[in-house]
């Protein structure tokens, strides 16, 4: 593996030095590199409560307003590989809600709701606005068959997927530019997007707080959602539902919080920012459970029903529930029109956070050949997915993105994927490591209850939940559609695209190592220590070394040296290597050309160091691409070290690392 840094005990050393003359040296021992493309620069956040207010609106999404006050309700009160895989679907089959909001938001516009009457073409002879019927069995709301037959004109099933619907195609293209425009610039634009995106939210959510609870059934729908059942706790479904949740809610699992934080300097307080964005993502799903349920009351209050009933999950709360209650409000049009805006801007910050995520992934991991080109980039990662994403607007396609919400990038596969997320930090690469790497950042420890969590509680929790949802998984049903086989089959290869990629590279790792399989197994488990350092494709990070001392240039046993070699910058990327063979012709300590003083010229030194011992004191060989030195130069030649000289303490495995 190609080695750049500083290397001591036989290991070989590169740096990139400044010459200071208009000379052109040529190399003694080593051919001319060609010259690398400079690497674009890579950005920074313009402001502290830009990269807040980016968390913030990325956690804080379409699940704290319809997921999280149902499930209250309702219940009483290769990681990197795979987190991309993840991050994929999930921008594929999230936006679709978007465009959802902007079809409603569209039909809002106007003096009486579509959905507000049965005198519309779609409706049918089963078709009642007189929400106070005590038996609807054998009929059907105006707001389901806008829903059903104005939107989406659903089909019977998956399979039959019908047409693409125009509408909804313009749409999700629409929803698709926006997200485009917020990221294109990268987040020295996205910082000043969030600060409306993510802002505007809390202002509909008060207006439409105060609305709620001066509605008849108001209280009776809060009092029902704060209200406890503790019997509840002894179901194991309470926990699986809290559990995916919080997952859910804070975007945990798929890189995004980890992409955007990368953009800070490196001292920033992550620990205090942590806590933060969690505390606000908690109260807003608080409060917004108030909102919604103080809505819930009232419509159970209208149509006599229990309130366990009348409230829905997911598109049901936001599509069904919520538009029937407008429907009995005056000035009707204009709280559709600030719900669905509200709506439209919780989902799309979280969803151009969760493509920037997926973006700062790739460039990062291909800088040369992306960084330049993000904004076409992204115009392509944005095209593609809208095409696949069309597979979620046809006349079935309700089918489809019910498989995409349950298999691709939540339940099982999100899970998964958390739980070796945090057993690779605590209990491999090792949770008193991450302690030091977060002092180093900020200064001090944070609380010991971190510690046990991540060791303990966090991999314990997720596991059980694990085993839980796997034991009760039950087929796929959305309403009295049970889905087929095959239709199942197609959701689980979506969930072990991301799922497969864990194991799959523990095994092309430990193939790729050399060594036993015990010296392969403990490097795969038990990374070496962390040395901070700058490298080029991506922000100040880290390198994995065993050396113990990586900032000296050299070895200094020979202080009697006729010349220091060039000084070495301590900022040069570090990584490990084998140690190099001994150079054909030894250049003398002393060169003819001062490479550490050249004005013009990028020059490549490359400094060979052996260990000093009795029979072979320890030596120093600078190979600077410059003249060939004096033969009747004084000065004594350097030895060319001695293979019988200790050498570095690296397995085969460590060196190949």
């Amino acid at each position: 593996m190609a080695t750049n840094g500083t290397k001591t005990d036989g290991q070989v050393t590169e740096l990139n030095e400044v010459a200071t003359n208009n000379d052109k040296p040529k190399s003694l021992d080593v051919k001319p590199e060609k010259q690398k493309k400079e690497l674009p620069d890579r950005e920074t956040w313009a402001g502290k409560f830009d990269f807040l207010l980016s968390c913030v609106g990325y956690a804080i999404g379409l699940g704290n307003v319809w997921r999280f006050p149902y499930l209250c309700g309702k219940n009483g009160g290769g990681v990197g590989l795979a987190a991309a895989v993840l991050s994929f679907w999930l921008n594929i089959y999230y936006i679709v809600i978007i465009a959802w909001a902007i079809y409603y938001l569209y039909n809002s516009f106007t003096t009486d709701l579509p959905w507000s009457s049965c005198n519309n073409p779609w409706n049918t002879e089963k078709c009642y606005t007189n929400y106070s019927i005590a038996d609807t069995t054998n009929l059907t709301s105006a707001v389901m068959e806008f829903w059903e037959r104005n939107m989406h004109e659903m089909t019977d099933g998956l399979e039959k997927p019908g047409q693409i619907r125009i509408p909804l195609a313009i749409t999700l293209a629409i929803a698709w530019v926006l997200v485009y425009f917020c990221i294109w610039k990268g987040v020295g634009w996205t910082g000043k997007v969030v600060y409306f995106s993510a802002t505007y939210p809390y202002f509909m959510l008060f207006i439409l707080f105060i609305r709620g609870v001066t509605l008849p059934g108001a209280r009776e729908g809060i009092l029902f959602y704060i209200t406890p059942d503790f019997e509840k706790l002894k179901e194991s479904e309470v926990w699986l539902d809290a559990a995916t949740q919080i997952f859910f809610s804070y975007g945990l699992g798929l890189g995004s919080l980890i992409a955007l934080g990368s953009y800070n300097p490196f001292n920033n307080n992550v620990y205090r920012d942590s806590i933060i964005v969690c505390c606000i993502n908690s109260c807003t799903s608080m409060f917004a459970g108030f909102v919604i349920f103080s809505i819930v009351g009232f419509m159970a209050h209208v149509t006599k029903k229990e309130i366990a009933d009348v409230a829905a999950s997911g598109p049901g709360l936001a599509f069904l529930a919520y538009p029937e209650a407008v429907t009995q409000l005056p000035v009707s049009p204009l709280w559709a029109i600030l719900f669905f805006s509200m709506l439209l801007m919780l989902g799309i910050d979280s969803q151009f956070c969760t493509v920037e995520g997926f973006i700062t992934a790739l460039v990062d991991e291909f800088p040369r050949a992306l960084r330049g080109r993000r904004e076409l980039f992204i115009a392509v990662v944005c095209l593609v997915s809208y095409v696949i994403g069309l597979s979620n607007i046809t006349q079935g396609g309700i089918y489809v993105f019910k498989l995409f919400d349950y298999y691709s990038a939540s339940g099982m596969c999100l899970l998964f994927l958390v739980f070796f997320e945090c057993i690779s930090i605590s209990w491999c690469y090792g949770v008193n490591k991450f302690y030091d790497n977060i002092e180093e950042m900020i200064g001090y420890k944070p609380c010991i209850w971190w510690k046990m969590c991540w060791v303990v509680f966090t991999p314990l929790i997720v596991g059980g939940v694990f085993l839980f949802s796997a034991i009760q998984m039950v087929p796929l049903k959305m309403g009295d559609y049970v889905f087929p086989g095959w239709g199942q089959g197609v959701g689980w290869l979506m969930a072990m695209s991301s799922m497969v990629l864990i194991p799959g590279y523990m095994i092309y790792m430990y193939l790729g190592l050399k060594g036993t399989y015990k010296e392969r197994l403990r490097i795969m488990l038990q990374p070496p220590a962390i040395v901070r350092r700058p490298k080029e494709n991506g922000p100040e990070q880290q390198a994995e070394t065993n050396t113990a001392n990586l900032s000296s240039p050299v070895n200094p046993a020979n202080p009697a040296s006729p010349t220091s070699p060039a000084p070495v910058n301590s900022t040069s990327p570090v990584t490990i290597a084998n140690p190099a063979p001994p150079p054909a012709n030894p250049a003398t300590a002393a060169s003819p050309v001062n490479v550490a003083t050249s004005p013009t010229i990028a020059t490549t030194i490359t400094t060979t160091t052996t260990t000093a011992s009795p029979a072979n004191p320890a030596t120093t060989t600078v190979s600077p691409t410059s003249p060939p030195p004096n033969p009747a130069s004084p000065t004594e030649p350097v030895n060319p070290p001695n293979p019988t000289s200790p050498t570095s303490n690296l397995t085969n495995a460590e060196a190949n690392v």
